[in-house]
């Protein structure tokens, strides 16, 4: 059996780009564990001598975890009421078969051409309208309707790998669509679903455009919009501004832990055939 030769350009491209992936993460948590003397009169990439919890403790006494909770309560919103919908109306678009289930899908697509930028004024118009300004409800309404047509074309693509033998089996049983969805659709498909959540997740986490036009007071300010807040309240603090960096990004970090494994399957499996 021939031995496999190493793949040398590909290894020192790898670490390369580990490289240029590690250096700005480590820059922004030494930074962040400096304090602001030391930011001008040290090396950059050095480790601090002395370093200080301090600036994140300035972060938290400047209502963080206000914006905290309100960016968790937006982005779990969205996300669950986004994976439900865009669940049934995949299914539907995969099982129907009629030439309204063939429109439905057209539509979807045709929502993924939309610019979220050229449709802010109307969005500000309805959610006035609605009397929903400067609430939490104004960001999750419209962080849903741009976040369903990709996630109802993952969840599609990947509906059409189960085979159509377990849905007639099922209902040779007497189960209807809904108990096909829950017991058969939902198990089968959780990758695409860690996959769809974690992606629409993280747009709505580090969102910005909607916070900012739909909303107004400090109390239903989102970390985006605190991150650009801090960065007036502590001026020239930086590692201040980056303590809160750190801090909005470990749920991320976190989530993408968890859920790496059903992540990369989801990616993979739906557009495999």
């Amino acid at each position: 059996m021939a031995r496999t030769r190493p793949n040398v350009p590909g290894g020192v491209a790898g670490f390369v780009w580990l490289v240029v992936v590690l250096v700005p993460v480590y820059y922004v948590v030494v930074t962040s564990l400096r304090n602001q003397r030391g930011f001008f009169d040290a090396n950059p990439l050095s480790f601090p001598s002395n370093p200080t919890l301090d600036n994140y403790a300035l972060v938290l006494r400047n209502d963080f975890l206000r914006y905290f909770l309100n960016s968790a309560v937006v982005t779990l919103g969205t996300v669950a009421i986004t994976v439900a919908v865009s669940l049934m109306a995949a299914y539907y678009v995969v099982r129907g078969r009629t030439r309204f289930s063939g429109l439905t899908y057209k539509a979807f697509l045709l929502g993924l051409a939309i610019p979220l930028q050229a449709t802010i004024i109307p969005i500000y118009w309805l959610i006035t309208r609605a009397h929903l300004y400067d609430t939490l409800l104004a960001i999750i309404l419209p962080s849903v309707a741009f976040a369903i047509p990709l996630s109802v074309v993952i969840l599609a693509n990947f509906l059409r790998d189960v085979p159509n033998e377990l849905f007639e089996s099922m209902r040779v049983d007497g189960a209807g669509h809904w108990r096909m969805l829950v017991s058969l659709v939902l198990p089968l498909v959780k990758p695409a679903v860690v996959t769809v959540a974690v992606y629409d997740g993280l747009n709505v986490w580090n969102g910005f455009l909607f916070p900012l036009i739909l909303t107004q007071s400090s109390d239903q300010r989102v970390l985006p919009m605190a991150l650009w807040a801090f960065q007036g309240q502590f001026q020239v603090n930086i590692p201040a501004v980056l303590a809160a960096v750190v801090l909005s990004t470990l749920p991320v970090l976190a989530l993408y832990i968890l859920g790496r494994r059903q992540l990369v399957a989801g990616l993979t499996a739906g557009f495999g055939k």
